[in-house]
C-alpha cells in the first residue's frame, strides 16, 4: 500500500512539474499561432511574389529574379514617392511630437475638469480617418476651400492646396497631426503622471519655476517614452496611405505625384496595374527602410536612455529606507523654507 501510494504522488508532482513548465506555453500560443498565419505566412509569400512576374489569374508565376527590384529603383517615381514620404512624415511627427508634449503639460496640471480635456483630446483619434481626410480636403480647397476663403479676408493670395507640392504636403501634415496628436498626448500624459511629485516639491522649495521644473525634471524623465513615441510616429509616417489616398477624388497622388506616397504608388501598381509582383517589391523595400530607420532609433534609443529602465541592485527595504529618508529631507527642506519666510514677514 505504502509503494503505491508514494508512485501516486510521484506521478502527481512529475505531472505538476510538467504543468508548470508547459501551461504558460499554452497559454500564449494563441498569438504565435495568428501571427504565423496572418504575420509570417503574408511576409514570405510577398518575399516569393517579388521575385516573379506574377500572374493573379493562374496563382503562378515565373521567376525573373532581381528584375521587379531593379524596375522599382529605376523608375523616377519611387524618388518622387520616397521625397513625398518623407517630406509628410517630417511635417507631420515633428510639430505633433511638440504640440503633444506642450498639451500632455498643461493636462497634468491641477486644473478643472481634467477628465473632460482628456477625453476631447482624444476624439479626433476615434474619428474615422477616411472623414477626416474629406472634411480636411475640402477645407483645403484650391478654389471654394474656407482655408483659402481665410486667407482671402485679410488679403493673402489664394493657395494651390492641390498643384502646388510643398503646399499639398503641409494639408496632408495637418490631417496627420489632427488625428493622431491626441493619441500620442495621452501616453506622454500617463509617463508625466508616472513622475514622483517629490521632485517636483524639491524643486519648489529649491526655487525653480515651471519652465526650469520641465526642462530638467519632466523631459529627462520621459526619454523612453519619447523614443517609443518617435519609433511609431516614424513607422507610421512611412506607411502613409489613407489621407493621400483621399486627397482628391482620383486618390492617384496628384497629376505630378505632387504627394504620391510609397504605400499609394504600391497600391496603384498593385490593384491599379494589377502587377502584384512589382508590388511586393516595393513592400519589401519599403520594409527594408523602415527596418533601416528602425535599427537608427534603436542607436538612438541606447545613447540617450543608458541605464534608465534597469533594474536596480538594491532591495526592497533598501528602497523603502531610500524613500523615507528623502521625503523627510523634502518635509525639512519645506519646513526650513516656511521658517525662512516667517522670519521674512516678520522683519519687515
Amino acid at each position: 500500500m505504502s509503494a503505491t501510494a508514494t508512485k501516486r504522488i510521484g506521478f502527481g508532482t512529475k505531472l505538476s512539474s510538467w504543468d508548470l513548465k508547459v501551461s504558460p506555453y499554452l497559454y500564449i500560443s494563441p498569438f504565435f499561432l495568428l501571427f504565423v498565419i496572418v504575420g509570417l505566412f503574408p511576409i514570405g509569400y510577398t518575399a516569393v511574389i517579388s521575385f516573379m512576374n506574377w500572374d493573379l489569374v493562374r496563382g503562378s508565376g515565373e521567376f525573373i529574379g532581381f528584375d521587379q527590384y531593379g524596375w522599382i529603383l529605376s523608375n523616377p517615381k519611387f524618388w518622387i514617392a520616397l521625397r513625398n514620404t518623407f517630406s509628410i512624415f517630417l511635417l507631420s511627427s515633428v510639430p505633433q511630437l511638440i504640440v503633444a508634449i506642450f498639451i500632455a503639460a498643461l493636462l497634468d496640471q491641477n486644473i478643472r475638469a481634467k477628465t473632460f480635456w482628456r477625453m476631447g483630446v482624444l476624439l479626433p483619434y476615434v474619428m474615422a480617418p477616411v472623414a477626416v481626410a474629406l472634411i480636411f480636403s475640402n477645407m483645403f480647397g484650391d478654389q471654394y476651400g474656407i482655408v483659402n476663403t481665410w486667407l482671402g479676408n485679410i488679403g493673402i493670395e489664394p493657395v494651390k492646396w492641390h498643384s502646388n507640392a510643398f503646399a499639398s504636403h503641409i494639408a496632408i501634415a495637418t490631417m496627420v497631426n489632427f488625428r493622431w496628436t491626441g493619441y500620442n498626448t495621452l501616453i506622454l500624459l500617463a509617463a508625466m503622471q508616472a513622475i514622483p511629485r517629490d521632485y517636483y516639491e524639491a524643486a519648489t522649495v529649491d526655487g525653480a519655476g515651471k519652465a526650469r521644473q520641465f526642462f530638467s525634471i519632466t523631459l529627462p524623465s520621459l526619454r523612453p517614452t519619447l523614443i517609443f513615441v518617435i519609433i511609431t510616429s516614424t513607422i507610421g509616417g512611412l506607411q502613409i496611405f489613407d489621407e493621400p489616398r483621399m486627397y482628391d477624388q482620383y486618390g492617384t497622388g496628384g497629376a505630378n505625384s505632387q504627394w504620391l506616397t510609397i504605400t499609394l504608388w504600391l497600391y496603384n501598381i498593385g490593384w491599379g496595374e494589377w502587377n502584384f509582383g512589382r508590388a511586393a517589391a516595393l513592400a519589401w523595400i519599403l520594409f527594408l527602410i523602415i527596418l533601416v530607420i528602425g535599427l537608427i532609433n534603436l542607436l538612438v534609443t541606447k545613447s540617450l536612455v543608458r541605464d534608465e529602465g534597469s533594474r536596480s541592485t538594491m532591495t526592497r527595504a533598501q528602497l523603502r529606507a531610500a524613500q523615507r529618508s528623502a521625503k523627510a529631507d523634502v518635509a525639512r527642506r519645506r519646513t526650513a523654507h516656511n521658517a525662512a519666510t516667517e522670519t521674512r514677514e516678520v522683519i519687515r
